[in-house]
C-alpha cells in the first residue's frame, strides 16, 4: 500500500471572470469551482485510478479542512488526516479573459506534537511506501521530512522544491523533481537532455536510489543505479498542464507496486501524465486502457 502525505493541502478555489478585473471595481461571477488541493493528494487520486491501495493523510484543520475530507470521502479517496487547530489554506485563482492571478496562502503553523501524530498515523496504516509531497507549511523543514523517512520500515519518496530536496540527508526510495527542481536541487544548468542526465545522476548520489525527472514536452528521465533511462514525451494535445507532475510520479510508483522494471515504470509515468495533460485541471480521466500506450512507448538507455 502507498500512503501519500500532504502536509500543506489546500482548497484550490478558481473563479472565472468574463471582464478584465479593475481597480476600486466590484467583480462578480457565478463560476467558482472549489477543489482538494496538494500533490500528494493528487498523487493518490490518479493511485486509486490505476487500482493501487492508497491512503491520503497530512494536516487539516477548521471548516476548509472538513470540506478536504468530506471532499475526499466522496470521491472514493481513503483519508486519515491529523487535525490541527490552524485552519487549512486557500489558494485562489482568478481566470480572465487575458490573465490569470493567483493568491496562495502559506499555511497553518505545525508543531512537534502533529508531526509525532503524523507518524502514529502512518504506522496505523503499515504502507510499503510513503510519499510525502508538495509545499512545507511554516515551522517544518527539511529535518521534519527527513525524520519522518527515518520514523519506520517503509520505503520514502519525495516531491518537494528543489531547495529541499538540496537539505534532506536521510536515503530516500525515490525524489521527482522537475528541471527547474533538479536545477536548483543541483545548481547545474538544465539546457539539454545530456544536462538533465548528468543533473539527475549527480542528484541521485545524494542520497536518492532513483530520480525521476519530469521535463515537459521532452519527457522525462530516471536515473537508477546502473544508468539514465529517457522517454519521449507523447504526441498528445495538452489541455492543462495542472498535475502532470504527480501523474507521472503515480505512474511510476504504480508499476514499482506490480514489481514492474524501471523501463516499465518511466513508460507508465509517461503514459499517465500524458492523460493527464488532456483534460482540465486536477480532473481524473480514465486510466483503465493505458498500457496500451506504454506497449507503444520507447525507452533509451543513456
Amino acid at each position: 500500500m502507498i500512503l501519500t502525505v500532504t502536509l500543506n493541502p489546500a482548497i484550490d478555489h478558481t473563479l472565472q471572470l468574463e471582464d478584465e478585473l479593475t481597480s476600486d471595481t466590484v467583480a462578480r461571477t457565478e463560476d467558482a469551482q472549489f477543489d482538494p488541493g496538494g500533490k500528494g493528494i493528487n498523487v493518490s487520486k490518479y493511485l486509486v485510478e490505476l487500482e493501487v491501495e492508497t491512503v491520503a493523510t497530512g494536516y487539516v484543520g477548521d471548516f476548509l479542512g472538513r470540506f478536504l475530507q468530506e471532499r475526499l470521502t466522496t470521491q472514493d479517496i481513503l483519508n486519515d488526516f491529523v487535525g490541527i487547530s490552524g485552519c487549512t489554506r486557500l489558494n485562489t485563482t482568478i481566470l480572465t479573459p487575458q490573465s490569470e492571478f493567483k493568491i496562495n496562502q502559506n499555511g497553518p503553523t505545525i508543531d512537534d506534537t502533529a508531526v509525532e501524530l503524523i507518524i502514529e498515523t502512518i504506522k496505523q496504516h503499515s504502507p510499503q511506501m510513503v510519499v510525502i509531497a508538495g509545499s512545507l507549511p511554516p515551522n517544518v523543514d527539511p529535518a521534519t521530512i527527513d525524520y519522518i523517512a527515518k520514523a519506520g520500515p517503509w520505503e520514502t519518496v519525495v516531491d518537494v522544491a528543489g531547495d529541499v530536496l538540496s537539505d534532506l540527508e536521510a536515503e530516500y526510495a525515490l525524489c521527482k523533481p522537475n528541471r527547474t527542481e533538479l536545477a536548483t536541487s543541483t545548481g547545474e544548468n538544465i539546457d539539454s537532455l545530456e544536462d538533465a542526465f548528468s543533473a539527475a545522476s549527480s542528484l541521485r548520489e545524494q542520497g536518492f536510489e532513483r530520480v525521476v525527472a519530469s521535463l515537459g514536452g521532452d519527457g522525462a528521465i530516471m536515473a537508477t543505479p546502473e544508468t539514465v533511462l529517457y522517454t519521449p514525451a507523447l504526441d498528445v494535445e495538452v489541455i492543462d498542464t495542472v498535475g502532470a507532475g504527480d501523474a507521472l510520479l503515480s505512474g511510476v510508483l504504480a508499476e514499482r507496486q506490480r514489481d514492474g522494471t524501471d523501463e516499465a515504470a518511466l513508460r507508465t509515468g509517461v503514459a499517465v501524465a500524458s492523460r493527464v495533460v488532456g483534460v482540465s485541471g486536477t480532473s481524473v480521466p480514465t486510466l483503465d486502457n493505458v498500457r496500451a500506450s506504454v506497449e507503444e512507448m520507447t525507452v533509451i538507455a543513456h
